[in-house]
């Protein structure tokens, strides 16, 4: 029997083919509420991606769900307690994008010390011959402080390793067998370091935990790179600071209300700005729907999921 299957996010077009083919797909955004109600009672399993917000009552209205897969490694808008109560198993994609997610974070880093985008734009525009490129800020032996040291924060800190610089971190808690220097307090990191990036998941727990105390600790001759949620940081804030000045720079792939950046943020030259593309490669997109249709498959037939989320 085809398992009726709803997507309620927009997914890549290979996975959403694959899930086509194995499943019966409904998307939410094709149906009617009137046909959404009757179709609930057959609804076995819920598409989602690292995006979606979906609440213990929208779950609620599918009595019969058994799972809820998730693209991507955050979960944060799933109501992870609920689904519990509700049976609901959660899986998502993790450990396939960290590597790429990693390379993102120093390719903003470097992008925004060494100002790559604003000189490949000074060169377009001819400004040239009429002078050379201001000085930037080399990386090399600068201090690097990481909020948040879990897979994708160790493999950017072994990255940085490479650029000789100086690493600390502070998170939940302390971790064992890592030479990097840990901070209980996220403004005693800020104050120690050049370069701030945020790599600690997301949900309210989290919100904006960036805030003007941890800006002003960052001070004018600082970087904010954010490859985490954009919730993380108080957008509207760091805006502030950007325009007078009291943070050097900031390189962002995540924002608080996607796809819609503020263009008080787009219209700053000390900023680097990425549409949530970390993990968005060929390779780690399809690694990413393989370990996705790999945990749906898995539940179906019995057999240990390779991904579930902690209840």
């Amino acid at each position: 029997m085809t398992v009726n299957l709803l997507s309620v996010a927009k997914l890549p077009p290979l996975l959403d083919q694959s899930l086509q083919d194995r499943y019966n797909f409904i998307r939410l955004s094709e149906v009617s509420d009137s046909e959404l109600e009757s179709l609930s009672p057959s609804i076995r399993a819920i598409a989602a991606n690292g995006e979606s917000v979906v609440p213990g009552s929208f779950m609620a209205r599918f009595p019969n769900v058994e799972i809820l897969s998730v693209f991507g490694v955050g979960y944060d808008g799933i109501d992870v307690p609920s689904a519990t109560e509700q049976g609901i198993i959660v899986t998502n994609t993790p450990d396939v994008l960290t590597d790429d997610v990693a390379d993102h974070a120093i390719a903003l880093l470097l992008s925004i010390a060494r100002q790559v985008p604003q000189a490949d734009r000074f060169l377009r525009a001819d400004r040239w011959p009429n002078g050379g490129y201001p000085f930037t800020r080399k990386v090399t032996g600068a201090r690097l402080g990481i909020v948040g040291l879990g897979r994708i924060g160790v493999t950017i800190a072994r990255r940085a390793e490479a650029f000789g610089m100086d690493i600390s971190y502070t998170s939940r808690q302390k971790r064992d067998k890592v030479p990097y220097l840990f901070h209980d307090d996220f403004i005693a990191l800020a104050k120690a370091v050049d370069f701030l990036i945020v790599t600690t998941f997301g949900g309210e727990s989290t919100r904006h935990l960036i805030n003007a105390d941890v800006l002003d600790a960052l001070g004018p001759h600082g970087f904010l790179i954010n490859v985490a949620r954009g919730s993380v940081v108080d957008e509207a804030t760091l805006i502030e600071y950007l325009q007078d000045g009291r943070i050097a720079g900031a390189a962002l792939d995540v924002f608080e209300t996607e796809p819609n950046v503020p263009q008080a943020l787009r219209a700053l030259p000390n900023v680097v700005l990425t549409p949530h593309m970390a993990s968005a490669t060929h390779e780690t997109r399809a690694a990413m729907s393989n370990l996705f249709l790999a945990n749906l498959e898995a539940h179906f037939s019995g057999a240990p999921i390779p991904a579930r989320v902690p209840q």
